[in-house]
């Protein structure tokens, strides 16, 4: 088992044994930062490589991804899951959105197979937190004044997360590859080094929200199973479309199928505070993350095998 997946692990166990391990948060606000700015850094590397407008279509692609999957997950969670209007459109924001530490997951575990995948998955993952969180608001408030756009825009566009991704991939692409060869050894060589200690982390936090669900009963479970699994068909298939390769394939895949557990919640706290957090991030951080990190990616991979080994596949 990759050695990544072991640091989860670690985490989960120890926080389920309410032992007192805890990473200082200044620490883990640290690690936070460099793997955003070493995931930006490398895709700004690549994309420098090549003409921007070539990116349109897949980025309108995830602009599209970004609101369809948050409409099919509302009436799910309205209907079935019987939840008020408010937490429904909420969690449904979560799943529309992306996970960054579920990406990082997966670009370690390609890079450890020596899977190539298209330099342009940065900036679809920026581009895929911004929609969700936009649909979820509607779905609550519809474009009435009340919505406090201004604040929304500025946490959406201004929070911590996307401005270090999109901070990095400008260093990365306006940079020259010979002078970025000086940082090289922090945020390209100590990248998974930085993650397995971020996913301990995740582990403990993960196993801090399994007391929820003991509350909040099956459907939680099995909604942050089955939404991962159809994100992560129509997030295949659309890679398929887009002509991306097998590794491409698969990481579209893996953005579709994660949850947000970073800007949503900001976001949902600012335009739609009536809305249990609880209920998001128990379903995105407590079943969805280590559900991803544990049997998806794998089964992402096989994924886009499948869909690249069918006629006409590519």
């Amino acid at each position: 088992m990759d050695p990544i997946i072991l640091f989860f692990l670690l985490g989960l166990a120890a926080g389920l044994a309410k032992s007192e391990l805890k990473l200082p948060s200044a620490m883990y606000e640290f690690v936070s930062i460099l793997l955003l700015l070493s995931i930006g850094l490398k895709g700004g590397v690549e994309l420098a490589r090549q003409p921007f407008l070539a990116l349109l279509p897949d980025i309108l692609a995830a602009l599209a991804l970004g609101v369809f999957l948050p409409l099919v997950a509302f009436p799910v969670l309205l209907l079935l899951g019987r939840f008020k209007r408010a937490d429904a459109a909420s969690i449904a924001a979560h799943y529309g959105s992306v996970s960054v530490g579920t990406y990082a997951v997966a670009v370690a575990w390609l890079a450890s197979r020596n899977i190539e995948f298209e330099a342009q998955m940065p900036l679809l993952l920026v581009v895929l937190e911004i929609p969700a969180i936009l649909v979820g608001i509607v779905l609550v408030r519809g474009m009435g004044q009340q919505t406090r756009w201004g604040e929304v825009a500025h946490e959406v566009f201004l929070g911590k997360g996307i401005v270090l991704l999109i901070g990095g991939l400008l260093i990365g692409w306006l940079s020259d590859p010979d002078a970025l060869a000086s940082i090289e050894p922090l945020f390209f060589d100590l990248f998974k080094g930085i993650l397995a200690v971020f996913l301990l982390e995740m582990g403990l936090i993960t196993a801090s929200r399994a007391g929820s669900l003991r509350h909040y009963g099956v459907f939680l479970i099995g909604f942050g199973i089955a939404m991962p699994l159809f994100g992560a068909g129509v997030g295949g298939l659309l890679g398929l479309a887009l002509g991306l390769s097998p590794g491409g394939t698969m990481m579209l895949a893996t953005l579709a199928a994660s949850a947000s557990y970073i800007a949503v919640p900001a976001a949902m706290r600012i335009s739609v505070p009536e809305a249990n957090p609880t209920l998001s991030l128990t379903a995105s951080l407590g079943v969805t993350f280590p559900f991803n990190v544990l049997v998806g990616i794998p089964l992402y991979w096989r994924l886009a095998e499948f869909l690249h080994a069918l006629p006409g596949g590519g």
